[in-house]
C-alpha cells in the first residue's frame, strides 16, 4: 500500500475501480497531470524537466501500460471515457480541487474528453500535438505529411527504415510490434532527426510500447470527432503544436484552436511530434505561462 503523502515526488500507486493507476510526481508549482499518448506508450518518454520547474508534474502512466493495471478485457476497452475515469480516481486522490491537465498525441484526444466532460476539475488543459478527428480524414493528413517528410529527407541512409514502419503501423498485434514501430517511426516525428542522431539515440532506445487495439469492450472501434462539441468548451485553453509534426500538424491545432472559445496557439518553429525534447525551453515557457495565468 502507497503511505506517501499522494504529492510527494517519487513513484506512486492508486486503486482506481480495482485497476492499479500508476504515477510519477516531480517539481514543484501548480499541479499539472501529464497524458502519454499512443495509445500504449510507456509515460517515460514525455518526462519534462524544463517544466518541472515551474509546475508539480504528476506523470500518469495510462492504465495497461508500465506498472498500471490491465483491464479484464485487455487489449481492448481502452477507450477515452475508460481513461478519463482513471483521472478521476487520480484527481480524487491527489486531493487537488483542481489541476492543470496536458494531454499529448492520444493523450490529447483524452484530455480533450476530459475538459468537455468534466471542466469543474480543471483549471486548464494543453492540448499537445492533438486533433479534432482521427479516423481517415486525419489518416490522409498524416499520409501527405509522410510524403513531405520523405521528399524532404531523400538520401537518407535510414529513410527506408522508417517508410517501412509507417506502412507497418496498421497491422501491429502484440507488445513487442509496437515497441518496434515507436522506435523505427521516431525519426519522422523529429524535425531534424538525422541532424541530431546522436542526441535522440537514447530516446529511441528507451521507448516501449504496449498493444492496445483501440476497441471497446464490444469490439467497436472508439472514433473520435470532437469538431461539433469545441465551441461549448469552457475550460482555459493552450494549443500547442510542432510544425514539423507529421501525426497531429499544424492544420489540426489550428481546427483546435479556432473552434475552442478563448484557445490560445503555440507553434514550435523547430520541432514535429516531441517539441518538449526538441525545444524543451520554448514548450516550457508556453505552459509555464498559460499555467500561472490559469492557476488558481
Amino acid at each position: 500500500m502507497d503511505t506517501a503523502h499522494p504529492l510527494a515526488p517519487g513513484p506512486h500507486t492508486v486503486d482506481v475501480e480495482g485497476v492499479a493507476q500508476r504515477y510519477h510526481v516531480a517539481g514543484s508549482g501548480p499541479v499539472c497531470l501529464v497524458h502519454s499518448g499512443g495509445p500504449g506508450l510507456s509515460w517515460e518518454y514525455m518526462r519534462m524537466p524544463a517544466v518541472e520547474k515551474h509546475l508539480t508534474t504528476v506523470y500518469v502512466e495510462p492504465i495497461g501500460t508500465g506498472e498500471s493495471g490491465r483491464l479484464p478485457s485487455h487489449p481492448h476497452g481502452y477507450t477515452r471515457e475508460r481513461y478519463a475515469r482513471a483521472l478521476d480516481g487520480l484527481i480524487a486522490h491527489l486531493g487537488v480541487l483542481r489541476v492543470h491537465l496536458i494531454g499529448h498525441s492520444y493523450g490529447g484526444f483524452v484530455a480533450q474528453h476530459y475538459a468537455l466532460t468534466r471542466p469543474e476539475r480543471l483549471a486548464g488543459v494543453v492540448l499537445y500535438d492533438s486533433a479534432p478527428v482521427t479516423g481517415p480524414e486525419q489518416f490522409a493528413e498524416a499520409a501527405r505529411a509522410m510524403e513531405a517528410f520523405a521528399l524532404r529527407n531523400a538520401g537518407r541512409p535510414g529513410l527506408q527504415g522508417v517508410l517501412d514502419t509507417w506502412q507497418s503501423l496498421g497491422s501491429l498485434a502484440d507488445d513487442e510490434g509496437v515497441t518496434r514501430a515507436a522506435r523505427g517511426i521516431l525519426p519522422a516525428y523529429i524535425a531534424d532527426y538525422w541532424d541530431r542522431e546522436e542526441e535522440f539515440a537514447p530516446l529511441v532506445s528507451s521507448v516501449r510500447g504496449v498493444f492496445v487495439s483501440g476497441l471497446d469492450e464490444d469490439l467497436v472501434p472508439d472514433l473520435i470527432d470532437d469538431r461539433p462539441s469545441l465551441g461549448s468548451f469552457t475550460v482555459p485553453t493552450l494549443v500547442v503544436v510542432g510544425r514539423h509534426d507529421v501525426i497531429c500538424g499544424p492544420r489540426w491545432a489550428g481546427e483546435l484552436a479556432d473552434g475552442i472559445p478563448g484557445a490560445r496557439l503555440t507553434v514550435l518553429e523547430g520541432s514535429g511530434h516531441l517539441g518538449h525534447i526538441e525545444e524543451p525551453e520554448a514548450f516550457a515557457a508556453a505552459v509555464a505561462a498559460f499555467a500561472a495565468e490559469t492557476a488558481e
